[in-house]
This record gives structure tokens, sequence and C-alpha cells, in this order.
């Protein structure tokens, strides 16, 4: 019998999407009718053999051999595209889109769980097919149809590879001050001239071409962003039969090198500087996504979902991480346990070393993680359970209530992971003890790569001030009522089974009361520099109560078995709520207090 994988835990990934979240019923709605429980272990059989056998051999290799760029060409290790080819060649990129596309028509939920064995297997390698799906989908839901026969269909084909180019050396994170224009032609293209920075995959020799998605201005539109328009932009044009032609005007200006993620390439991009001339004149060119002015809008499309992701990949990076300590307390021997009666006696060195996870601490760190990692991959089949809802859901009305939920939950499934998930990579070194920060162990690598992810795609503060400044208040506190009904309805189900359930469900009642009186409170100053100064804490202490809820849920659904796994669900439940939701405490405390001591910080004090 083959050896537990240390990438995921399959057992999990089938409790949750079958016991927890039921899965199989999505079959009984027209565009999932043609799958079965069947096609689901399928594909995820697939996903974890290619990720085991293409994706995690060359993690290491990617880490220390990262890419290079010669001045004209970037060079990457040949199994970052053997890997790639490995997953195009499974259909995996379309696995959620229409069959008219070329898809397979799987719940999101499924492939997010199928997704998450090759963010675990090699997070550097996977972020090129992460980008390209977000890409393709945008252009799937905004673009013209020639836009999605010319670029989608060969991305989800796994022929072109995707970016999303919104970050200037001068903007960051401000997409107001993008300064980036694009000025019209005749022909209805347009020529962009600019610089863009920190754009991940953003030049490689990996795919036949590169779609970039950027951010620009037209000339005389509004200020702000209001005024940014999407533009496509190939790294080389495409003709009308498809045939990939000359080089457009983008070049690489300088590959960054990061701390972690170091197998996908990161780069400053030039657009428009003349190092090539299309059609005789310098000038990126670029052909305008939908409407004017509406760039961001369209970009959001790919941000939420991108957001969705790299919580993914931080769950990913610390599940692994997790299962790796696990095993390596499993086999390390080191001391002897404390005598039963008497904890002053001297250990009898003539016994025997036990393993270390018969040490307290070394469980309580375990412990830790468990609940981190398998907290995260819940909340984030949870939520792209939501995206299946809203899409597919048989009413109107089922569908809005999956979108409210979805909007609030989207910044808690960022950055929770992004937060917790490094923190239990932190964990895992710890369990390794002097070993744990070598090379020669991979956990150090998966904190190295996942200390990124708390500033991706939005940093932990943007995340916090989206949750308490936009999803909080939107639609007069809408988001957050539905999440409060969802939330109250497990509770209620916890009651109805009486015993710890019922303790477990009245305890995060009262946590979410907390909440939403905190909310109220912040909002009711009227002030809003005071209401969102410690959004951060909000955020955190929020995230803590939702994932408590998420546990709560998994607890019900081991009702009724009382095998090891089962039990160390329910014990990992047990220890979120006795050792991790009581964090919460002082921090809505602090938030209720309105305390303004960073307000008042003077920025020459320091």
């Amino acid at each position: 019998m083959a050896s537990p994988s240390l990438l995921l835990s399959r057992r999990d990934l089938d409790f949750l999407l079958h016991q927890w979240l039921d899965a199989e019923e999505l079959t009984r709605r027209p565009r999932y009718a043609e799958h079965s429980r069947e096609t689901y272990d399928a594909v995820l059989d697939l996903s974890e053999q290619i990720a085991t056998r293409h994706f995690a051999p060359h993690n290491k290799k990617n880490d220390q051999e990262e890419p290079r760029f010669d001045g004209e060409r970037v060079h990457t290790v040949p199994e970052v595209k053997q890997g790639l080819e490995a997953f195009a060649k499974a259909d995996l990129l379309a696995a959620a889109m229409d069959e008219e596309l070329g898809g397979m028509q799987l719940p999101h939920m499924v492939t997010t769980a199928c997704f998450s064995w090759f963010q675990a297997a090699n997070v550097g390698t996977s972020a090129y097919l992460f980008l390209t799906l977000g890409n393709a989908r945008l252009l799937c839901a905004h673009g013209s149809a020639e836009q999605i026969d010319t670029y989608a269909r060969p991305m989800l084909a796994g022929r072109f590879f995707g970016t999303m180019c919104l970050s200037e050396p001068q903007a960051g994170s401000s997409l107001a001050d993008v300064t980036t224009r694009a000025e019209p032609r005749e022909d209805g293209s347009h020529r962009l001239f600019g610089s863009k920075m920190w754009i991940s995959a953003g030049d490689h020799e990996l795919a036949e071409n590169i779609v970039h998605l950027v951010l620009a201005r037209i000339p005389g539109g509004p200020p702000g962003v209001k005024g940014l328009s999407l533009f496509i932009v190939p790294k080389h044009l495409v003709g009308p039969d498809g045939t990939v032609g000359e080089r457009n005007d983008v070049v690489t200006a300088g590959l960054n090198h990061k701390m972690g993620y170091r197998g996908t390439t990161n780069a400053l991009l030039n657009f428009g500087e003349g190092a090539h001339r299309p059609g005789g004149e310098p000038g990126a060119v670029g052909h305008l996504v939908g409407e004017p002015h509406r760039g961001l809008a369209y970009m959001f499309h790919m941000m939420n979902g991108a957001r969705i992701g790299v919580g993914a990949g931080a769950m990913a990076l610390g599940y692994t991480g997790y299962l790796k300590s696990l095993d390596y307390a499993r086999q390390r021997p080191q001391g002897r346990p404390l005598p039963a009666k008497d904890a002053t006696a001297a250990k009898d060195a003539t016994t025997p070393q036990v393993p270390i996870i018969e040490h307290a601490d070394v469980r309580r760190m375990l412990l830790a993680q468990k609940s981190y990692v398998e907290g995260a991959l819940a909340l984030l089949l949870y939520c792209s359970r939501l995206v299946d809802e809203q899409e597919t859901a048989e009413s109107e009305e089922e569908r809005a209530h999956a979108r409210l939920l979805l909007d609030v939950l989207t910044p808690i499934a960022k950055s929770w992971p992004s937060q917790w998930c490094l923190e239990a990579n932190n964990l895992a070194i710890q369990v390794h003890g002097g070993y744990g920060y070598t090379r020669e162990y991979d956990v150090e690598q998966h904190y190295r790569d996942n200390r990124l992810n708390p500033i991706h795609e939005g940093t932990h503060g943007i995340q916090a001030l989206d949750l308490l400044g936009r999803k909080a208040v939107m639609d007069g506190g809408a988001g957050l009522a539905a999440l409060g009904v969802t939330i109250e309805a497990t509770a209620e189900r916890a009651a109805s089974e009486g015993g710890e359930a019922a303790e477990l469900g009245a305890t995060l009642r009262e946590s979410w009361e907390r909440a939403t009186k905190v909310t109220a409170r912040l909002w009711g100053t009227g002030d809003p520099p005071v209401a969102l100064a410690n959004a951060s804490v909000y955020l955190e202490a929020v995230g803590h109560t939702v994932v408590a809820w998420i546990w709560l849920g998994q607890f019900l659904a081991t009702s009724g078995h009382d095998d090891a796994f089962h039990r160390g669900k329910r014990q990992a439940a047990r220890y979120f709520f006795r050792h991790e939701l009581p964090r919460t405490g002082p921090q809505f405390a602090l938030l209720e207090s309105l305390d303004t001591t960073t307000l008042e910080t003077e920025p020459d004090w320091f």
C-alpha cells in the first residue's frame, strides 16, 4: 500500500467535498449533470498523480535555480515547461469552463480541490497556470467573441499563457495613480506606452505567446480609477488565422529576485519604448476589452478569483508543511516522557528515546497547524461552492444570497490563510528543530514561498479595509447579515444535536454577536478614519470567528463516526475553540474602545 501523500490529505478532501459539502448534490443541476462521484474522484486522482510526478520533483530546483534574464530572453529550468505541458495535456486548464470552450464543466469546488495539489507540489510552477486561468476567465466573461477565439481558447489549451498588469513603479497598489497611456489608432487598436512592475509570469519561453491584460488610460478619460481601461497586449501579435506573428513592443527591463515563489518570473515590463516596431511604429499594440473606462471593474473579475486563489496557495503551502512536520515528528526519536507520578524525578536514560510526537508541546504545534490548514482548506472549498451556487442555484434568491456571502468572505478567504497558514509553516520549522531551517528539508522553502502571500493580490491591510470599509456595510450591511444568518443556522444545528456540539455552537453565537455589535460601534462614530484605524484587527477577529464557524460545520459532519480520522477532526475543532477563538476577545475589546493610538502617532515620532 502506497504511503499517504505529503502534499495534501486526500482523506480530508473527500471528507470536505462529500461528507460536509455534499458535492454530489451538484450533479442534479443541468450544468453538472454529466458528472458523478466517480468523475470527481477520477479528476482528483489525475491531479494528484500529475502534481506528484511532474511538479513536486523540481520544486527545490525551481527555488535554487531561479529564472535568469540574459538581456534578450528569460531562461527557466526545463522541468517547468515539462510540468506545464503535462497539465495542459490533461485538459485541466479548462476543467471548470463551458463545454463549448473545450471545458469539462466541473464544479468550481472540485477544480479548487484539484488545483490545490499543484499549489502544494510546486507553487512557483503552478503560478503560470493560475494566472493564465484567471486571464482566460476574464476574457470569456468580458471579451468579444473574436477576443475569446484569438486569446482565451489558446490559453485554455495551454498554448498561450497570461498575466495581469496593474502595478507600476510609482503606483504600487494605488491604482488611481496608474499612468500607462493607450493612444487610439484608426483601425480600432491602441498603442500603449508605460511601465508595469511586479508582473508575475511577465516573461518566459514556456508557451507560444504571453497575453498581458493591462490597465491603462485613454487620453481624455476621467482621472483616478474611473479613467482606467483594460487592454489585451500580446507579447507576439496574432494573425486573423490564429498564427503567432511579429514581436509586439513589450520588453523586459529586468527580473525581480524574491525570497519565495522563485520559480515564477517576476518582471518589470516596458510598453512602447520602441525596441520593437510592430507595423513599422513604436508602441505596444493593445486591444480594448469591453467599454472604455471600465477596466478596473473587469479586472476585479480576475482579481477576486485571484484573491481566493492566493488564499488557496497559502493553504496548500501550509498544508504540505504540516504533513511533512507530522511525518518528521512521528519518525524523529528524541527525549523521554516525563515520569507519570513525579514530574521532578529524573528520566531513565537507559530507556529508548520516544518519537517527538509523544511530547505535549510538539502535539500542541501539530494541532495548531492542523486547525489552521484544515480550517483554511474547508473555508476555501466553501467559497468555491458559493461560486457554484451563484452560477447554478435554482432560484435568483439563492444565487443572490451566494453572491452576498462570497463578497463578504473573499477578503477573509485571501488574508486568513495567508496569515495563519504562514504561521503553520513557522510551526513546521519549529517541529523540525535545527533541521527545519536547513535547505535539506522542505519546510524552510515553504515558509519563504508563503511569506509572499500576505502581500499578493492586495495586502493584509487592503483586505481589512475592503472587509470593514466596504463589504461589512455594503447594501446597508446585507452581506454581513447574510453571513450572520448562515452562521446562526449552523449554531441552531449544533444546538439540536446537543452535548458538546451545542456548547461549541453557543460559544460561536456569542463571538458572532460580539462581531456584529463591534461593527455597529465602529460605524456609529460617523468618523471613517476612527472606524478604519484598526481594520486589520477587525479582519483578524472576524476571520477567526468565521473559521470557528467552519470548524463547527466540520465537527457536525463527523457525527456518527468514531475512527481516528473523525476523532482528529473533532479534536482540531476543540483546539480551535479553546486556544484560537479566545484571541478575539481582546481584539473586539480594543475595537469597541475606538482606540486611536495609531491615528494619534505622528510620523516624526518614529
